[in-house]
């Protein structure tokens, strides 16, 4: 999914922020699920980045640990970048192998979508308003979630810093992107307006955004792919 994701979303408009197809979400997820060979090239860009992020919003004890939440969010509080980068390492040594390797991917392809943001409205801010809710949970879903800001922001400086973080190879592990955009398959577009990118890009208010990047219904649990954190 990455790779096609990476191929097919950076000139995308409003990837990873406008809703697809819930019934064609939960096909392609059974599709996944079944162990079959999947084609992708038959599916939406859109699709594929839905069930993306249900299936990091899945991951048993989330893909950063639940047990770092904290300590991930404090990262943004640390002093100047490059203290915040060497704090990100530290905690990254602290994560199995395969969660690493797994957020590698899905951020270089965060940063190939976030260079192409001119095409797609989709910079490093507003990616990140709309990722950072699948990938960083509360250690108990009953505590009240009071650090969406936090989230954005480390998240933003996730994209922004890939390269120092996770190495100068990141944005070519999964090939080059192409060059057709895909705005098929998207439910209602004015429940999800155009995010405003050009010339420069004046972000939306988190609240606005938020909005945007809520979750569909939850498909269940995934099983095409096992992480643990």
């Amino acid at each position: 999914m990455l790779s096609f994701i990476n191929q097919k979303g950076p000139l995308t408009e409003g990837i990873f922020r406008k809703s697809a197809s819930i019934k064609a979400c939960r096909a392609l997820k059974e599709k996944l699920n079944s162990g079959d060979k999947v084609n992708l090239d038959d599916e939406s860009v859109l699709v594929v980045a839905s069930v993306l992020k249900d299936f990091l919003r899945n991951i048993q004890g989330s893909i950063f640990s639940a047990s770092l939440y904290n300590k991930w969010l404090g990262v943004i509080d640390q002093g100047n970048e490059e203290e915040k980068i060497t704090a990100t390492k530290r905690l990254l040594d602290q994560l199995p192998r395969a969660n690493v390797v797994l957020l590698r991917y899905l951020f270089g392809v965060l940063s190939n979508i976030e260079q192409h943001s001119s095409s797609n409205q989709m910079t490093a801010y507003n990616l990140s308003v709309c990722i950072a809710p699948s990938i960083f949970c509360p250690p108990n879903s009953g505590i009240s979630e009071n650090n969406f800001t936090n989230k954005i922001s480390f998240v933003q400086f996730l994209i922004e810093n890939c390269l120092k973080i996770f190495g100068e190879d990141i944005t070519s592990l999964l090939g080059e992107s192409s060059m057709s955009c895909d705005n098929s398959d998207i439910t209602d577009s004015s429940e999800n307006p155009a995010v405003t990118a050009k010339p420069p890009p004046e972000p939306k208010p988190v609240t606005q955004l938020q909005n945007d990047a809520k979750p569909p219904p939850s498909m269940g649990p995934p099983s095409y792919i096992s992480i643990t954190g």
